[in-house]
């Protein structure tokens, strides 16, 4: 799903999903000295297809592991909605025995493979060589090389849209960097209102029109603004699509034509939002200094960690931080308990006059200045030209690894 057809360390990346425990261990050990499969998460149980869902695209792994013993009812629900997953990922049966009523069944189910105890090393590194060569034979698209960030309030009204729409601006500013602002906030987004763009067109004609996204077609959908393409709001306010394979598409394919992919989501325990969180290369999570927003961050550090949405993706930011608030940072990282990755201060005025004229912060205001030092950070050390006079982006580099 990630890099197809690419090992890591010599292995497969692979999901496990296995509730007899005993199971699971027998065929970690061998895997051990297989070398052919890389476990990247240890499922316990059989999750929900929802919750599945968001492992694999947030994961991408090459191959699902799935034990057929346990339970063989929930087993082929899982590998039927594996079947059609997209993009496409293939599917091992786990089992203590190699019954040959269980093999037909979960290979006619859509398994690509099947594993019986002792789960020889030289039987798994054939079939993850046969995986291999037709995960190279199925992938023919051109690699995508944008960045996808995400932008979410922990609780409404947090100011992720504000950030977001002038991420989106300082990135735009600098030449030669091919930005995409997308409001995902499809039942109240805010980006029109934001930049003052009015537009036909939203994400949903995107999501309509995933499987023939050529520029020339982007550029029917998008609206210039600032040197940004801007894709806002429904007029109408909609509820979220269930077609989360056309989102995922979308987005594909726009890390094609884009430099910087920015999405402004709804809150973040709104599905789509964890969907969307999940294609991101970083996950910005956005608070303020008042206690409700503070105890709902905390409560989406912890949620975004168990659907594996932590570690350095996950980035959380403090806005309207104020010297009054009487938090420093060690207070804040305390709560959170992880470090905290920007902090803006609550410029209200300035933020008011550009709010009503629809334009970026100027570079001399305290959020302007922190808007431009927060960018800066994503781009890393490369100093490139400006198109305008705007934000100041020179600062080391803090997003290179992911």
């Amino acid at each position: 799903m990630g890099q197809a057809g690419t090992w890591r360390n010599g292995e497969l990346s692979a999901v496990l999903i296995a509730p007899d425990r005993e199971l699971a261990a027998e065929f970690c050990h061998a895997a051990g000295e297989a070398r052919a499969f890389q476990i990247l998460a240890d499922l316990k149980r059989y999750p929900t297809e929802q919750t599945l869902e968001i492992r694999l695209r947030q994961l991408r792994p090459d191959v699902v592991l799935v034990d057929v013993a346990s339970d063989f009812d929930q087993a082929s629900g899982l590998l039927r909605f594996l079947s059609s997953f997209q993009p496409a990922v293939h599917v091992i049966g786990l089992h203590r025995s190699g019954d040959p009523d269980i093999i037909l069944q979960t290979l006619q189910l859509g398994a690509s493979e099947f594993f019986h105890a002792p789960f020889e090393p030289a039987v798994q590194r054939d079939a993850a060589a046969g995986i291999l060569r037709l995960r190279r034979t199925d992938s023919t698209e051109e690699a995508a090389t944008g960045k996808i960030l995400g932008f979410a309030s922990a609780k409404p009204g947090s100011g992720a849209s504000v950030l977001a729409c002038q991420t989106a601006l300082a990135l735009g500013d600098v030449a030669g960097q091919r930005v995409l602002l997308a409001d995902l906030d499809l039942a109240g987004g805010t980006v029109g209102f934001y930049l003052k763009v009015k537009h036909a067109h939203s994400m949903l004609d995107a999501m309509e029109r995933c499987e023939y996204l050529d520029p020339a077609v982007w550029a029917t959908l998008t609206i210039d603004r600032y040197g940004l393409d801007v894709l806002p709001a429904p007029g109408v306010p909609h509820d979220t699509p269930r077609e989360a394979d056309r989102l995922r598409a979308v987005l594909d394919q726009a890390r094609r034509l884009y430099d910087w992919i920015i999405l402004d989501l709804p809150s973040i325990f709104h599905q789509l939002s964890l969907l969307a969180l999940a294609e991101t290369d970083s996950a910005f999570l956005v608070s303020t200094p008042e206690l409700p927003s503070l105890h709902l961050a905390r409560k989406a550090v912890a949620l975004l960690g168990q659907l594996g949405i932590g570690g350095e993706r996950l980035k959380v930011l403090v806005n309207r931080l104020g010297k009054g608030d009487g938090m420093g940072m060690s207070d804040l990282e305390q709560i959170f308990n992880r470090p905290i990755f920007s902090c803006f201060p609550n410029d209200y005025s300035s933020l008011h006059k550009v709010v009503t004229l629809g334009e970026p912060l100027p570079a001399d205001c305290g959020l302007g200045k922190a808007v431009g030092e927060f960018t800066g950070r994503l781009m890393g050390p490369v100093k490139s030209e400006r198109r305008r006079t705007g934000f100041l982006m020179d600062r080391d580099p803090a997003l290179a690894e992911t």
